[in-house]
């Protein structure tokens, strides 16, 4: 537990990190919350951190969104750690909308006060499928309702991040259980 606290700190100072030069990251005009709760299956990421820092290497890594009492979201995090004997790795967070982004820019903390970006800068009409970035461009995932993505969606979903200028060159794919 420990050691996910350590991480997740590390994502969230990354997040902070200044935008880079060129044209901002921008996000869709809106996310229907609602729509946008439930469980999504990583499909894919950038290298980072606190997924695969150190010995961790994160696989079967699932997303799962739920509304709070007070209103945020609450964010839990899992993977199995293929570095640490198939382990299962849990983080959970709260997140809130900024206000004026149409739910599309969420801010996540794991602890408080460190909060870390979350944009939707693409999402499959139907919510079957999301990319999320940060604004520095450092972090990237895309995200699926299904374990796995047809290659026509995944494509678009690459597309969306490559016309925002993330390095898709550098994205890896993450294992998901056949099911």
């Amino acid at each position: 537990m420990k050691r996910l606290a350590v991480l997740a700190l590390l994502l969230l100072g990354a997040c902070a990190a200044p935008p880079p030069e060129g044209p901002p990251v921008r996000t869709v005009a809106s996310v229907d919350l609602q729509r946008y709760l439930g469980t999504w299956y990583e499909i894919a990421r950038l290298p980072n951190s606190f997924q695969d820092g150190g010995s961790r290497r994160c696989v079967e890594t699932t997303a799962t969104y739920a509304l709070r009492p007070d209103g945020q979201v609450g964010v839990t995090n899992r993977c199995v750690d293929a570095g640490a004997g198939n382990a299962e790795a849990v983080a959970t967070a709260r997140a809130y909308a900024v206000e004026g982004s149409g739910n599309a820019r969420l801010r996540v903390t794991f602890f408080w006060p460190f909060y870390g970006d979350y944009w939707v800068i693409g999402l499959d009409p139907d919510y079957r499928w999301a990319v999320v970035g940060t604004p520095s461009r450092n972090f990237l995932w895309v995200l699926s309702r299904t374990p796995r993505m047809t290659e026509g969606d995944y494509a678009a979903a690459i597309g969306t991040a490559a016309a925002q200028g993330f390095d898709i060159a550098r994205l890896q794919p993450t294992p998901q259980l056949a099911r």
